[in-house]
């Protein structure tokens, strides 16, 4: 019998994706530019979190925002609001972004007058895990009604997040959410995390993330 030829394709993409994103990550170390790759599941309060993380930290940085979606224009008019620039990425029907989706979406927004850049992925807890996109940081949010078993179901995720933000706890009195073991799953896949409980509504905890946040983009772009 002739011979099977296999080729791993998932294997190939994830390894030029990977090459891609070293690349632009250390284009925009030497630019002093930190970007950070926000990721969760649609509903979390994503954009209310952003909103609030720009309203804390825009004086104190120059901020541009990428918004990515499968279509419509919603959330990058609702962070024009706080009077940052953004822009709207539309991924034409793919449930993430890659590094070469994000080197257009940075090249387009410009960051000559950026030091935190801010890609808001698409929301889902699968896809945006598994590609690289090139970020300082991954930042992925939680919110109190989709449950305390999340990490549990959601491994990669939560092993590739530098900080884990558990929203809405202005809300826990109603659900059956478990903050301590919530922290138990999310340490057991990933030690270094940081966890952050906040409610983006009531700004609970929002100092305190912000106050990261700030560190880390201060220790990027010192190189300290």
């Amino acid at each position: 019998m002739k011979e099977v030829r296999v080729l791993e394709i998932k294997e190939s993409v994830f390894a030029d994706n990977d090459w891609q994103a070293d690349n632009l990550r250390r284009e925009l170390k030497e630019q002093g530019v930190f970007l950070m790759n926000l990721m969760s599941s649609p509903g979390s309060g994503k954009t209310t979190t952003l909103k609030g993380t720009i309203e804390r930290l825009k004086d104190r940085f120059r901020i541009g925002v990428m918004e990515a979606d499968i279509d419509s224009d919603v959330d990058a008019k609702a962070i024009a609001e706080t009077g940052v620039k953004s822009i709207q990425l539309h991924t034409g029907g793919m449930c993430h972004l890659d590094a070469e989706m994000t080197r257009q979406g940075v090249e387009s927004l410009g960051v000559d007058d950026v030091d935190l850049a801010i890609l808001e992925n698409v929301g889902n807890l699968v896809c945006p895990a598994e590609f690289d996109t090139g970020a300082s940081k991954n930042v992925m949010i939680l919110s109190v009604p989709e449950g305390h078993d999340k990490p549990l179901k959601y491994p990669l995720m939560f092993q590739i997040c530098d900080a884990v933000l558990i929203n809405k706890i202005d809300v826990l009195p109603y659900f059956d959410f478990d903050m301590e073991r919530v922290k138990e799953y999310i340490h057991q896949r990933n030690p270094q995390a940081k966890v952050f409980p906040i409610s983006a509504k009531t700004g609970e905890g929002m100092d305190a993330w912000t106050e990261w946040l700030a560190a880390q983009v201060n220790a990027w772009k010192t190189g300290v």
